[in-house]
C-alpha cells in the first residue's frame, strides 16, 4: 500500500512517499521515512484527524507529524486584532 508522511515547518515541507505492506502502523510508517528521531514531533494526525502510533494505516493514507505550537493561537488573534487601525 502506498502512504505520504509528510513533516511541516512554518515556511517548508518534507514530504516522503512509502510502499508498506498491508496493516502497517502509523509508527512503522514514520519509521521507514526516517523522521522518528525528530524530538520536535508532538503528535501525529491522517488527514487532520489526530492518531496514534499503533493506528493502522490504509492504502493512500496521508500521516502529517505534528509539533508543538509556537504561539496561542488564541493570542495571535488578539495581536492581530490590536495591530489594525480601527475602522470608522
Amino acid at each position: 500500500m502506498k502512504v505520504e508522511v509528510v513533516r511541516a515547518w512554518s515556511r517548508r515541507f518534507e514530504s516522503v512517499g512509502l510502499e508498506l505492506g498491508e496493516g502497517a502502523t502509523l509508527a512503522e510508517a514514520v519509521a521507514a521515512a526516517g523522521f522518528q528521531d525528530d524530538a520536535q514531533i508532538t503528535g501525529y494526525a491522517v488527514f487532520g484527524v489526530k492518531a496514534a502510533a499503533d493506528t493502522r494505516l490504509r492504502d493512500g493514507d496521508r500521516v502529517e507529524l505534528l509539533r508543538a505550537l509556537q504561539i496561542d493561537p488564541k493570542d495571535a488573534r488578539r495581536r492581530r486584532a490590536a495591530d489594525r487601525p480601527l475602522k470608522k
